[in-house]
Formats: structure tokens, sequence, C-alpha cells
């Protein structure tokens, strides 16, 4: 297993806020990320928020697996600097 300890847990307990990406410098995909979430609970009444919740969902999980995997550039920073491992 070649991941970031910090990052893994980050993305599994706290990766619908996005904090795996803004550890990482991801700011863009953190805040992306965090606008789904609140778009989810604002809109959760009118049953839309579902919807938002399954993308976050599906995005967070595609990235836990890159990030245990070390696949893209989920074994970086946004910089280029590799995370320790």
């Amino acid at each position: 297993m070649d991941c970031d300890f910090a990052s893994v847990l980050l993305c599994f307990f706290l990766g619908s806020f996005g904090a795996h990406n803004f550890y990482t410098g991801r700011t863009t995909f953190g805040v992306a990320q965090l606008v789904l979430n609140i778009l989810g609970w604002a809109t959760f009444w009118f049953l839309l928020g579902f919807a938002f919740w399954a993308i976050l969902g599906i995005w967070v999980f595609i990235e836990f697996i890159m990030i245990i995997a070390g696949a893209g550039d989920y074994d970086k920073d946004a910089r280029g600097v590799p995370l320790a491992k």
C-alpha cells in the first residue's frame, strides 16, 4: 500500500467536505465537494439533495481508491511534491 495515511483518513472521514483536497492543496476540488455537500443539505427537503449527495459520494469513493492506490496525481500534492508514505 503506497499512500499517505493522513489523506486516506481525511478522505474517509471528512471526504464529503473535501478535507483531503484542501490538505493536498487542490482547493478547487475541495470547494466543489463542499459546495455539492451544501447544495445537498439545502435541497434535502425537495429530494434533489440525494442526487447531489450521490454524485459527491461516488466522487469521494473514487478519490479514496485512487489515494490508496497512489494512482494519477494522488501521490503528490498540488505543487508536485510527493506525499509522505
